[in-house]
């Protein structure tokens, strides 16, 4: 399984651009259809809305991939 760790610079990311962000897809666009066909599991379960909020204590898995999402970092 491949483990990455994405560190927040907000509070929050659009789960397709996660995807995008994490470099598990090309763009946005696609990591809406990975989302829309069901591929992407949000904490274990099966999340279809392509802008879900993903916040920091979060993992997001697709297929043997899972990126676990961390705190905005203090300045």
């Amino acid at each position: 399984m491949q483990r990455i760790d994405f560190q927040l610079d907000r509070s929050h990311v659009e789960l397709n651009q996660l995807l995008k962000l994490a470099g598990l897809c090309d763009s946005g666009g696609a990591g809406k259809a990975l989302v829309a066909a069901g591929q992407v599991r949000v904490d274990g379960a099966v999340e279809r809305r392509r802008t879900c909020k993903i916040r920091a204590g979060q993992v997001v898995a697709l297929g043997d991939a899972e990126i676990r999402v961390l705190a905005e970092q203090a300045p």
